[in-house]
């Protein structure tokens, strides 16, 4: 990173490049999100309940969309709130579905395609690589977010809580596929081998890495804090 610093300390210390710089980044981060997101509510596959909104990636997706859009009014002068907590939790859920996703694709390609194929790679690296890793470098770069843990994992716990309940009370009841040794309709094929305890510790098991996960980025973010001050957060 040390090759990065002169550059970008010039960057910050010129306000009207480094606003236009900020303004052009989160625009780009802004219109791929929402393009992805409109893809994936509109052109997604509806055969089984819920669609696409069964998926822990969608969720990240709509996440990272609002936050995209609460970046850019930040930027344009039309809000000060600043939505630490939810960006910090958004981060996290980002980093949770791409580690969750390519261990498990690597460990077992059907636990989380539908023929062990990775699907479009312009849909498929968006989603599990490129969508995550914009998000993240407005959040510790340029929003300077994990200053407000508390809030980051109250937003976390929130949302993990609610997508357990959705998937096993609303999602699994109502949809028949994919079908396990155990049960069926859960959105992962793996989850319908798993006895209900096997996935209460699951969700517990993931939970508990989400917020190490927190301590880490907020570690990393008070590194670069320290490495790439700036007058103010953006």
């Amino acid at each position: 990173m040390c090759w990065a610093l002169p550059w970008w300390n010039a960057v910050l210390e010129a306000p009207a490049q480094k606003q236009s710089f900020v303004s052009i980044y989160r625009w780009a981060v802004f219109l791929l999100a929402a393009g992805y997101t409109i893809r994936m509510v509109l052109f997604s596959e509806y055969d089984g309940f819920a669609g696409p909104f069964r998926y822990l990636t969608i969720w990240a997706l709509i996440l990272s969309f609002f936050c995209a859009s609460r970046m850019m009014a930040l930027i344009e002068g039309r809000s000060e709130a600043r939505w630490d907590g939810l960006v910090g939790a958004t981060a996290v859920i980002n980093l949770m579905v791409v580690f969750l996703y390519w261990r498990l694709f690597f460990a077992d390609p059907t636990s989380v395609t539908r023929d062990g194929q990775l699907g479009d790679w312009w849909l498929e690296y968006y989603l599990h690589v490129v969508g995550p890793l914009l998000q993240w470098i407005d959040a510790l770069f340029i929003h300077r977010s994990f200053t407000r843990l508390r809030a980051s994992a109250l937003w976390l716990a929130g949302i993990v809580t609610a997508y357990v309940v959705w998937v096993e009370f609303v999602v699994q009841p109502l949809a028949s596929t994919p079908s396990g040794s155990v049960t069926s309709g859960l959105p992962y094929r793996f989850l319908n081998d798993l006895e209900l305890g096997g996935r209460m510790t699951f969700y517990a098991t993931n939970l508990v890495t989400a917020l190490v996960f927190l301590l880490a980025f907020a570690a990393l973010a008070a590194l670069i804090r320290r490495l790439l001050p700036q007058r103010a957060a953006l």
